[in-house]
């Protein structure tokens, strides 16, 4: 006896193997509560359908029937999240946002996922991810408990409609988050551009970072560097707007040494990696050296930027 049919089209036809071995394995795990069902596979010229069998006669409706739409509706909705959810951030992105160069596509992508996987410390699970299951759970249960059959991307698009503003909300998001970083990307290039054409005008600056935002410039024989003897660049003209990082750019720019040796004990923060991104080769950490060594200490302390 047949209790309920899901469909696939043919465009979403490649997920429906996987959606009958996992409902095949859940329905393993409810014969050993007694709620005896089996899972069939057919596929047609326009759609595939996976069939939930009652076995007879062992199964009763009213005993079992309530088990077996949970076990579905858990099973279908963590399918969805797992093997469903990229293909429909794709279509987002492809859709009405019109994209369709693979590699940035690929790349907002990547952003929505660090937003839809964001992780709960307390839980095994991601905190979004366990919210979006829930509901979609719920929904499922409550259809397989009215109807017996259900067309699942229409499901989708249709009955979990906040789930796929949700998704919408989530590309729009990342799309912002890519098209900054194009941004970002091409002002690196453009900076990078600017030292390679530069004349050099002293053979080595040492940057102290002394955490945050503050930092101290010297030259090869440890004296500070006045910075108003050399032609300043100002990153004003590239029409951006101008943060503290910028303004330690737009300095050693203006000083152009042939080497930069930049002095810090937090290596990995992002004005480190960007001052390194652009000057490239030129450009060197150094986490501990008797030249930093007191300096970073809180000695002879004469802040560039205060």
């Amino acid at each position: 006896m047949e209790l309920f049919a899901l469909t696939l089209s043919k465009n979403w036809d490649i997920f429906a193997d996987k959606l009958y071995v996992r409902l095949s394995l859940a329905a393993n795990d409810l014969h050993t509560a007694g709620h005896r069902v089996r899972f069939e596979s057919d596929a047609f010229k326009t759609h595939t359908t996976v069939r939930c069998m009652a076995v007879l006669p062992d199964f009763q409706l009213n005993e079992s029937g309530s088990a077996v739409y949970r076990m579905t509706a858990d099973t279908v909705a963590a399918f969805i999240l797992d093997e469903m959810e990229q293909r429909l951030i794709r279509d987002v992105i492809t859709g009405p946002y019109r994209y369709e160069e693979e590699a940035d596509i690929s790349a907002i992508e990547q952003y929505c996922r660090q937003v839809l996987d964001q992780p709960e410390p307390s839980a095994d699970m991601p905190r979004s991810r366990l919210r979006r299951q829930k509901k979609m759970t719920e929904a499922l249960f409550q259809y397989l408990e009215q109807n017996t059959i259900i067309n699942i991307v229409g499901f989708i698009r249709f009955r979990l409609t906040d789930y796929m503003n949700e998704l919408r909300e989530v590309a729009e998001y990342a799309i912002d988050e890519f098209i900054m970083d194009q941004q970002y990307q091409e002002f690196i290039s453009l900076l990078k551009y600017f030292v390679y054409i530069q004349e050099t005008k002293i053979p080595v600056a040492h940057l102290m970072h002394h955490g945050g935002n503050e930092f101290t410039l010297y030259n090869d024989q440890m004296n500070p560097i006045d910075t108003a003897e050399f032609d300043g660049f100002t990153l004003e003209l590239l029409d951006k707007e101008i943060n503290f990082e910028d303004m330690i750019v737009s300095t050693l720019i203006s000083v152009s040494p042939q080497k930069i040796v930049i002095h810090t004990r937090d290596p990995e923060e992002q004005v480190i990696k960007t001052i390194m991104q652009i000057f490239e080769n030129r450009a060197m950490v150094c986490t501990y050296c008797k030249l930093c060594g007191s300096v970073l200490s809180g000695k002879n302390k004469d802040q560039l930027y205060p």
